[in-house]
């Protein structure tokens, strides 16, 4: 069975440092610490003050109104893309309801969700709009930060800034339901990996995200706070960096008395493939995987094959086959 600790150990890492800038000692000492936290633990918690308590405030309100609207006008919250669009009523995660704005740091992208949840006559629309707006732009900025930094502690800068121009960004607002009775399930959700690049999450003050320890059967829960984004390596940036960074495997798991929210920021690449630079592959670290299309990746998931697979992810692109067995 796994065995669960509530010691945090997942590191903290601070953003809110006023002179955290590029090239200064401090963004320096900063990567350095990003970098062998997911080197680590496929994740970090950011310290990240600059969304205010207000925007955070109005984004949880909105995500709650979402989430009381009839199954009907949720159900259209569709995509061509799996598990992008609403996602819920399944048997394996009953708790779980996801709703998902594609290419949510775009006006058209995010007025294109919020009239089809919202007619647009509703008084609160463009709030709710602006909202989301202006929640995704800001939480995409610590994005980059982050990718920058990892491309310039492995010294393939310039494929980085090819990969961020090459970044989609969808937000999803993820509801965690109570169970109704004793007997039922707390898994708010099954452990799992992201297919993203990265995945950054908010959660608001109801405990239930765990991350499972590297290499252990340990798992540990990620504390909240009002300025805490827990930042995840999705399979995408594992394939990336040729394995040196492993996607985190997570859960969520309902402890409390409470429903839980949270919103998260899921980045693709879009329009090229991922591939390792050539930088990162060498004797000591013999390429993995097989350049790929991230949006292909996601549509694979759905099949059989991948549904029949112990590795899906290595199953689509791997180069080692004997990876798919546990």
């Amino acid at each position: 069975m796994d065995s669960f600790t509530n010691n945090q150990v997942i590191p903290v890492i601070d953003f809110s440092i006023e002179n955290l800038q590029p090239d200064s000692e401090t963004w320096m000492l900063t990567s350095k610490k990003i970098l062998r936290a997911l080197e680590e633990f496929g994740c970090f918690v950011a310290n990240y003050t600059k969304v205010s308590t207000y925007l955070r405030e109005a984004m949880f309100k909105a995500s709650k109104d979402l989430f009381e609207l009839p199954i009907e006008i949720k159900m259209k919250n569709i995509s061509k893309t799996p598990y992008i669009g609403y996602v819920g009523q399944l048997p394996f995660i009953p708790l779980f309801e996801g709703l998902g704005i594609e290419d949510a740091t775009t006006v058209k992208g995010v007025q294109s969700f919020t009239s089809t949840m919202w007619p647009s006559g509703n008084q609160f629309f463009f709030l709710r709009s602006e909202t989301s707006l202006m929640f995704s732009r800001i939480v995409a900025e610590l994005h980059y930060k982050v990718v920058r930094m990892v491309g310039e502690n492995y010294g393939v800068e310039k494929e980085c800034q090819t990969l961020i121009a090459s970044t989609s960004y969808h937000l999803r607002l993820l509801n965690y339901k109570l169970p109704e009775r004793d007997d039922q399930t707390n898994v708010g959700f099954i452990p799992h990996t992201d297919t993203t690049f990265m995945t950054i999450l908010h959660q608001n003050h109801v405990k239930g995200l765990e991350i499972k320890i590297k290499d252990s059967e340990e798992w540990v829960f990620v504390d909240s706070s009002p300025s805490s984004f827990v930042v995840i390596a999705g399979d995408a940036l594992m394939a990336w960096t040729n394995g040196r960074i492993k996607s985190a495997y997570h859960r969520v798991i309902m402890r409390g008395k409470e429903e839980r929210f949270s919103v998260g920021l899921f980045t693709f690449i879009k329009d090229i493939l991922v591939k390792a630079p050539e930088k990162m592959v060498d004797e000591e670290h013999p390429l993995l995987f097989k350049p790929f299309d991230n949006y292909k990746l996601m549509e694979y998931l759905i099949t059989d094959e991948a549904k029949n697979s112990n590795c899906p992810f290595n199953s689509f692109c791997g180069l080692y086959p004997s990876l798919n067995k546990k």
